[in-house]
Protein backbone atom coordinates (compact mmCIF):
# COMPACT_ATOMS: atom_id res chain seq x y z
CA UNK A 1 0.00 0.00 0.00
CA UNK A 2 1.45 3.50 -0.98
CA UNK A 3 1.19 6.30 1.72
CA UNK A 4 -0.56 9.45 0.17
CA UNK A 5 -3.05 12.03 -0.09
CA UNK A 6 -5.51 9.59 -0.05
CA UNK A 7 -5.51 9.38 3.66
CA UNK A 8 -5.51 12.61 4.34
CA UNK A 9 -8.00 13.37 7.07
CA UNK A 10 -10.86 15.78 4.61
CA UNK A 11 -14.18 17.05 6.79
CA UNK A 12 -14.71 18.50 3.07
CA UNK A 13 -15.91 14.70 2.25
CA UNK A 14 -19.63 15.18 2.23
CA UNK A 15 -21.91 12.25 2.37
CA UNK A 16 -25.21 14.12 2.40
CA UNK A 17 -26.64 15.02 -0.84
CA UNK A 18 -28.95 18.60 -0.71
CA UNK A 19 -32.12 17.75 -0.44
CA UNK A 20 -33.82 18.48 -3.72
CA UNK A 21 -30.77 16.54 -5.34
CA UNK A 22 -31.49 13.13 -3.10
CA UNK A 23 -35.09 13.14 -3.38
CA UNK A 24 -34.92 12.64 -7.75
CA UNK A 25 -32.40 9.72 -7.13
CA UNK A 26 -34.76 8.59 -3.80
CA UNK A 27 -38.28 8.91 -4.83
CA UNK A 28 -38.38 5.91 -7.49
CA UNK A 29 -36.19 3.65 -5.56
CA UNK A 30 -38.95 4.08 -2.71
CA UNK A 31 -42.16 4.12 -4.68
CA UNK A 32 -40.62 0.54 -6.50
CA UNK A 33 -39.84 -0.93 -3.37
CA UNK A 34 -42.08 -3.64 -2.30
CA UNK A 35 -40.66 -6.61 -1.76
CA UNK A 36 -42.93 -7.58 1.42
CA UNK A 37 -46.32 -6.76 2.90
CA UNK A 38 -45.11 -5.77 6.86
CA UNK A 39 -47.07 -7.60 9.28
CA UNK A 40 -45.89 -6.39 12.65
CA UNK A 41 -44.77 -7.05 14.81
CA UNK A 42 -42.81 -9.38 13.19
CA UNK A 43 -40.18 -8.02 10.85
CA UNK A 44 -39.71 -9.41 7.33
CA UNK A 45 -36.84 -9.13 5.21
CA UNK A 46 -34.17 -9.95 7.56
CA UNK A 47 -34.15 -13.71 7.46
CA UNK A 48 -30.54 -15.23 8.11
CA UNK A 49 -29.04 -11.49 9.14
CA UNK A 50 -26.15 -11.35 11.35
CA UNK A 51 -26.09 -7.40 12.76
CA UNK A 52 -22.23 -7.20 13.95
CA UNK A 53 -22.97 -3.37 15.73
CA UNK A 54 -25.74 -3.24 17.99
CA UNK A 55 -26.42 -1.52 21.32
CA UNK A 56 -28.18 -2.50 24.23
CA UNK A 57 -26.84 -1.18 27.40
CA UNK A 58 -29.15 0.26 30.42
CA UNK A 59 -31.17 3.37 28.87
CA UNK A 60 -31.49 1.94 25.27
CA UNK A 61 -33.03 -0.56 23.71
CA UNK A 62 -34.18 -3.91 25.67
CA UNK A 63 -31.10 -7.07 24.86
CA UNK A 64 -33.98 -10.01 25.56
CA UNK A 65 -36.45 -7.54 23.95
CA UNK A 66 -34.90 -7.49 20.92
CA UNK A 67 -33.01 -10.99 20.72
CA UNK A 68 -36.90 -12.24 21.00
CA UNK A 69 -38.01 -10.52 17.92
CA UNK A 70 -34.62 -11.18 15.73
CA UNK A 71 -35.98 -14.25 16.44
CA UNK A 72 -39.44 -14.29 15.90
CA UNK A 73 -38.60 -12.31 12.27
CA UNK A 74 -36.26 -14.91 11.22
CA UNK A 75 -32.82 -13.59 12.03
CA UNK A 76 -29.32 -15.58 12.62
CA UNK A 77 -27.54 -13.44 15.20
CA UNK A 78 -26.36 -10.05 16.76
CA UNK A 79 -23.63 -8.96 18.60
CA UNK A 80 -23.82 -6.30 21.26
CA UNK A 81 -21.34 -3.76 21.07
CA UNK A 82 -22.99 -2.95 24.32
CA UNK A 83 -25.51 -4.54 26.76
CA UNK A 84 -26.82 -4.80 30.03
CA UNK A 85 -26.46 -1.84 32.72
CA UNK A 86 -22.73 -2.80 34.01
CA UNK A 87 -21.42 -2.88 30.10
CA UNK A 88 -18.64 -0.14 31.91
CA UNK A 89 -17.31 -2.27 34.67
CA UNK A 90 -13.85 -3.52 33.71
CA UNK A 91 -15.13 -7.29 33.58
CA UNK A 92 -16.81 -6.98 30.07
CA UNK A 93 -19.97 -7.78 28.67
CA UNK A 94 -19.97 -11.36 29.08
CA UNK A 95 -22.10 -12.56 32.06
CA UNK A 96 -25.16 -10.33 30.60
CA UNK A 97 -24.76 -11.93 27.08
CA UNK A 98 -24.65 -15.35 28.81
CA UNK A 99 -26.98 -14.65 30.75
CA UNK A 100 -29.20 -13.24 27.65
CA UNK A 101 -28.13 -16.75 25.62
CA UNK A 102 -29.66 -19.10 29.25
CA UNK A 103 -32.84 -16.87 28.92
CA UNK A 104 -33.32 -17.16 25.04
CA UNK A 105 -33.29 -20.91 25.04
CA UNK A 106 -35.60 -21.08 27.94
CA UNK A 107 -37.91 -18.84 25.42
CA UNK A 108 -37.69 -20.86 22.55
CA UNK A 109 -37.94 -24.34 24.45
CA UNK A 110 -41.48 -22.73 25.36
CA UNK A 111 -42.31 -21.13 21.76
CA UNK A 112 -40.47 -23.48 19.16
CA UNK A 113 -38.73 -20.64 17.58
CA UNK A 114 -35.24 -20.93 16.88
CA UNK A 115 -33.27 -18.33 19.24
CA UNK A 116 -30.79 -16.06 17.68
CA UNK A 117 -26.92 -16.61 17.99
CA UNK A 118 -25.08 -13.91 20.75
CA UNK A 119 -22.06 -12.57 21.14
CA UNK A 120 -20.22 -9.87 22.77
CA UNK A 121 -17.98 -7.18 22.40
CA UNK A 122 -15.81 -5.49 24.34
CA UNK A 123 -14.39 -1.51 23.87
CA UNK A 124 -10.80 -1.89 24.68
CA UNK A 125 -10.33 2.54 25.57
CA UNK A 126 -13.98 2.72 27.09
CA UNK A 127 -12.38 3.33 30.65
CA UNK A 128 -9.94 6.17 29.20
CA UNK A 129 -6.91 3.55 29.80
CA UNK A 130 -5.40 2.53 26.62
CA UNK A 131 -5.69 -0.65 25.00
CA UNK A 132 -3.73 -3.78 26.95
CA UNK A 133 -2.49 -7.24 26.55
CA UNK A 134 -4.42 -7.77 30.06
CA UNK A 135 -7.67 -6.25 28.60
CA UNK A 136 -7.51 -8.84 25.52
CA UNK A 137 -6.53 -11.86 27.48
CA UNK A 138 -9.08 -11.28 29.98
CA UNK A 139 -11.58 -10.85 27.69
CA UNK A 140 -10.80 -13.23 25.28
CA UNK A 141 -11.17 -15.76 27.99
CA UNK A 142 -14.25 -15.09 28.94
CA UNK A 143 -15.55 -15.26 25.39
CA UNK A 144 -15.98 -11.78 23.70
CA UNK A 145 -15.96 -12.13 19.73
CA UNK A 146 -15.15 -8.70 18.73
CA UNK A 147 -13.13 -5.46 20.07
CA UNK A 148 -13.45 -2.11 19.39
CA UNK A 149 -10.96 0.29 19.42
CA UNK A 150 -11.94 4.16 20.81
CA UNK A 151 -15.27 5.41 20.08
CA UNK A 152 -16.58 8.56 21.86
CA UNK A 153 -13.43 9.02 23.66
CA UNK A 154 -11.28 9.34 20.54
CA UNK A 155 -9.23 12.72 20.15
CA UNK A 156 -11.12 12.57 16.81
CA UNK A 157 -14.11 12.65 18.06
CA UNK A 158 -13.72 15.45 20.72
CA UNK A 159 -12.42 17.70 18.07
CA UNK A 160 -15.33 16.83 15.41
CA UNK A 161 -18.44 16.77 17.63
CA UNK A 162 -16.97 17.44 21.17
CA UNK A 163 -17.43 14.84 24.30
CA UNK A 164 -18.30 14.25 28.27
CA UNK A 165 -16.00 16.54 30.27
CA UNK A 166 -16.50 14.36 33.50
CA UNK A 167 -14.41 11.70 31.37
CA UNK A 168 -11.33 14.16 32.15
CA UNK A 169 -13.27 16.37 34.96
CA UNK A 170 -14.42 14.70 37.95
CA UNK A 171 -16.48 17.37 39.02
CA UNK A 172 -18.07 17.83 35.91
CA UNK A 173 -22.07 17.07 35.47
CA UNK A 174 -22.64 13.70 33.24
CA UNK A 175 -25.29 15.93 31.51
CA UNK A 176 -22.58 18.68 30.22
CA UNK A 177 -21.14 18.33 26.94
CA UNK A 178 -18.66 20.47 25.35
CA UNK A 179 -18.53 21.97 21.90
CA UNK A 180 -15.91 20.78 19.45
CA UNK A 181 -12.33 21.13 21.06
CA UNK A 182 -9.31 21.94 19.63
CA UNK A 183 -6.96 19.12 18.28
CA UNK A 184 -4.33 19.88 20.87
CA UNK A 185 -6.95 19.44 23.76
CA UNK A 186 -8.77 16.43 21.93
CA UNK A 187 -5.11 14.63 22.17
CA UNK A 188 -4.79 15.92 25.89
CA UNK A 189 -7.93 14.19 26.93
CA UNK A 190 -9.23 11.73 24.59
CA UNK A 191 -7.24 8.39 23.35
CA UNK A 192 -4.96 8.87 19.98
CA UNK A 193 -3.05 5.07 19.09
CA UNK A 194 -0.05 6.74 17.12
CA UNK A 195 3.18 8.09 18.84
CA UNK A 196 5.27 10.85 18.17
CA UNK A 197 6.64 9.64 15.30
CA UNK A 198 3.50 8.67 13.87
CA UNK A 199 3.73 5.09 14.81
CA UNK A 200 1.35 2.63 16.30
CA UNK A 201 2.19 2.84 20.25
CA UNK A 202 3.75 -0.30 21.74
CA UNK A 203 0.26 -1.04 23.52
CA UNK A 204 -1.84 -0.81 20.22
CA UNK A 205 0.04 -3.20 18.47
CA UNK A 206 0.42 -5.61 21.52
CA UNK A 207 -3.18 -6.03 21.63
CA UNK A 208 -4.27 -5.95 17.84
CA UNK A 209 -1.54 -8.78 17.70
CA UNK A 210 -3.46 -10.65 20.60
CA UNK A 211 -6.95 -10.04 18.88
CA UNK A 212 -5.29 -11.53 15.79
CA UNK A 213 -3.58 -14.41 17.24
CA UNK A 214 -7.11 -14.77 19.18
CA UNK A 215 -9.12 -14.93 15.79
CA UNK A 216 -11.45 -12.47 17.23
CA UNK A 217 -12.65 -9.36 15.76
CA UNK A 218 -11.58 -5.83 15.36
CA UNK A 219 -13.43 -2.67 14.47
CA UNK A 220 -10.79 -0.06 14.15
CA UNK A 221 -13.10 2.73 15.95
CA UNK A 222 -13.12 6.62 15.47
CA UNK A 223 -9.29 6.35 13.89
CA UNK A 224 -8.39 9.25 11.75
CA UNK A 225 -7.36 8.52 8.60
CA UNK A 226 -3.40 8.81 9.54
CA UNK A 227 -4.11 5.70 12.13
CA UNK A 228 -6.30 4.04 9.39
CA UNK A 229 -2.84 3.60 7.66
CA UNK A 230 -0.64 2.56 10.37
CA UNK A 231 -3.49 0.15 11.72
CA UNK A 232 -3.85 -0.84 8.11
CA UNK A 233 -0.31 -1.80 7.72
CA UNK A 234 -0.24 -4.10 10.73
CA UNK A 235 -3.38 -5.64 9.46
CA UNK A 236 -1.56 -6.53 6.45
CA UNK A 237 1.41 -7.78 7.92
CA UNK A 238 -0.43 -9.97 10.22
CA UNK A 239 -2.64 -11.24 7.32
CA UNK A 240 -5.45 -10.56 9.60
CA UNK A 241 -9.18 -10.62 7.47
CA UNK A 242 -11.34 -10.05 10.57
CA UNK A 243 -10.59 -6.03 10.93
CA UNK A 244 -13.54 -3.75 9.70
CA UNK A 245 -14.45 -0.08 10.15
CA UNK A 246 -17.56 0.97 11.29
CA UNK A 247 -20.07 3.99 9.69
CA UNK A 248 -17.63 4.96 7.22
CA UNK A 249 -19.37 7.72 5.91
CA UNK A 250 -19.85 9.14 9.22
CA UNK A 251 -18.17 12.31 10.16
CA UNK A 252 -16.14 10.30 12.82
CA UNK A 253 -14.55 8.29 9.83
CA UNK A 254 -15.18 9.93 6.15
CA UNK A 255 -13.18 8.26 4.03
CA UNK A 256 -13.57 8.44 0.94
CA UNK A 257 -14.60 4.91 -2.30
CA UNK A 258 -10.47 5.57 -3.17
CA UNK A 259 -9.57 5.06 -0.01
CA UNK A 260 -12.23 1.90 0.43
CA UNK A 261 -10.44 0.76 -2.59
CA UNK A 262 -6.87 1.30 -0.82
CA UNK A 263 -7.99 -0.62 2.35
CA UNK A 264 -9.75 -3.26 1.43
CA UNK A 265 -6.56 -4.62 -0.73
CA UNK A 266 -5.55 -5.83 2.93
CA UNK A 267 -9.25 -7.43 3.63
CA UNK A 268 -10.43 -4.74 5.85
CA UNK A 269 -14.48 -4.79 5.79
CA UNK A 270 -16.43 -1.71 5.88
CA UNK A 271 -19.92 -2.08 7.83
CA UNK A 272 -22.30 0.69 6.82
CA UNK A 273 -24.78 1.30 9.35
CA UNK A 274 -28.31 2.38 9.94
CA UNK A 275 -26.94 5.47 12.07
CA UNK A 276 -25.63 7.04 8.97
CA UNK A 277 -28.83 6.95 7.10
CA UNK A 278 -30.64 8.34 10.18
CA UNK A 279 -31.73 11.76 10.22
CA UNK A 280 -28.97 12.39 12.94
CA UNK A 281 -25.67 11.82 10.17
CA UNK A 282 -27.94 11.96 7.38
CA UNK A 283 -25.64 10.00 4.79
CA UNK A 284 -27.40 9.58 1.41
CA UNK A 285 -28.45 5.68 1.26
CA UNK A 286 -27.68 6.74 -3.01
CA UNK A 287 -23.85 7.70 -2.10
CA UNK A 288 -23.79 4.05 0.21
CA UNK A 289 -24.88 2.35 -2.55
CA UNK A 290 -22.48 3.67 -5.24
CA UNK A 291 -19.96 2.86 -3.00
CA UNK A 292 -21.00 -0.50 -2.35
CA UNK A 293 -21.10 -0.74 -6.48
CA UNK A 294 -17.65 0.56 -7.09
CA UNK A 295 -15.68 -1.20 -4.08
CA UNK A 296 -17.20 -4.33 -4.31
CA UNK A 297 -19.98 -6.29 -2.25
CA UNK A 298 -17.51 -8.79 -0.74
CA UNK A 299 -15.98 -5.92 0.94
CA UNK A 300 -19.03 -4.73 2.83
CA UNK A 301 -21.50 -5.50 5.54
CA UNK A 302 -24.79 -3.73 6.56
CA UNK A 303 -25.69 -3.40 10.55
CA UNK A 304 -27.69 -1.18 12.68
CA UNK A 305 -25.53 0.82 15.19
CA UNK A 306 -28.75 1.10 17.04
CA UNK A 307 -30.24 1.03 20.69
CA UNK A 308 -30.70 4.98 21.21
CA UNK A 309 -34.30 5.48 22.03
CA UNK A 310 -34.32 7.98 19.06
CA UNK A 311 -33.37 5.33 16.56
CA UNK A 312 -35.91 2.32 15.53
CA UNK A 313 -35.08 -0.68 17.38
CA UNK A 314 -32.31 -2.92 15.56
CA UNK A 315 -34.13 -5.38 13.94
CA UNK A 316 -35.99 -3.11 11.55
CA UNK A 317 -33.23 -0.93 11.51
CA UNK A 318 -31.23 -4.08 9.82
CA UNK A 319 -34.54 -3.88 7.19
CA UNK A 320 -34.27 -0.50 6.49
CA UNK A 321 -30.61 -0.36 5.43
CA UNK A 322 -30.63 -3.35 3.47
CA UNK A 323 -34.45 -1.79 2.10
CA UNK A 324 -32.40 1.08 0.87
CA UNK A 325 -29.70 -0.89 -0.65
CA UNK A 326 -32.61 -3.27 -2.68
CA UNK A 327 -34.69 -0.12 -3.51
CA UNK A 328 -31.25 1.20 -4.83
CA UNK A 329 -30.64 -2.16 -6.93
CA UNK A 330 -28.78 -4.34 -4.67
CA UNK A 331 -30.18 -8.22 -5.13
CA UNK A 332 -30.96 -10.76 -3.30
CA UNK A 333 -27.38 -12.35 -3.58
CA UNK A 334 -25.57 -9.68 -2.84
CA UNK A 335 -27.45 -8.53 0.39
CA UNK A 336 -27.24 -12.52 1.27
CA UNK A 337 -23.25 -11.37 0.86
CA UNK A 338 -23.25 -8.12 3.32
CA UNK A 339 -26.15 -8.94 5.89
CA UNK A 340 -25.63 -13.41 5.96
CA UNK A 341 -22.33 -14.19 4.89
CA UNK A 342 -19.81 -11.68 5.56
CA UNK A 343 -21.09 -10.78 8.81
CA UNK A 344 -20.83 -14.94 9.56
CA UNK A 345 -17.23 -14.59 8.45
CA UNK A 346 -15.91 -11.63 10.91
CA UNK A 347 -17.60 -13.36 14.22
CA UNK A 348 -15.95 -16.34 13.03
CA UNK A 349 -18.34 -18.96 11.54
CA UNK A 350 -18.58 -20.78 7.97
CA UNK A 351 -20.75 -18.67 5.94
CA UNK A 352 -21.56 -21.74 4.27
CA UNK A 353 -22.87 -23.50 7.12
CA UNK A 354 -24.62 -20.20 8.23
CA UNK A 355 -26.84 -20.17 5.13
CA UNK A 356 -27.07 -23.86 5.42
CA UNK A 357 -28.77 -23.79 8.81
CA UNK A 358 -30.91 -21.01 7.58
CA UNK A 359 -32.21 -22.70 4.80
CA UNK A 360 -32.95 -25.22 6.19
CA UNK A 361 -35.39 -23.64 9.26
CA UNK A 362 -37.41 -21.98 6.25
CA UNK A 363 -37.40 -23.49 2.32
CA UNK A 364 -36.55 -20.78 0.05
CA UNK A 365 -33.77 -17.75 -0.24
CA UNK A 366 -32.35 -16.94 3.01
CA UNK A 367 -33.09 -12.78 2.88
CA UNK A 368 -36.78 -13.66 1.90
CA UNK A 369 -39.30 -12.51 4.14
Amino acid sequence: MRDDTVFRNARSNNNATPTMERCVAAYPARRHFKPYIQTPPRIDGVRGFIDIHCHAEYGQQDALALAKLASESGMYGILYKSIGKDDKRSAGPMEDVNQLIEDMKCWSDETGIPAIKAWGGYALCRDNKPPSAEKVRTQVKAGVTAFWLALANHANTYSIVGGKPYRWDPTASKKDHTPPLSWDDSLKYGHYALDEKGKLKPEYDEAIRMIADSDRTLSLGHSTHKELWELAELIDKLKFKRAFIDHPFSPFVNITVEQMKELSKVGITFNFTFDELSPMLGVDPGKMYEAIRKVGVEHFTLSSDAGDTLFPNSVEAMRQVSGYMIAFGMSAEEIEIMCVRNPAKLVGLDPDAVVREVQARNVGSVVAA
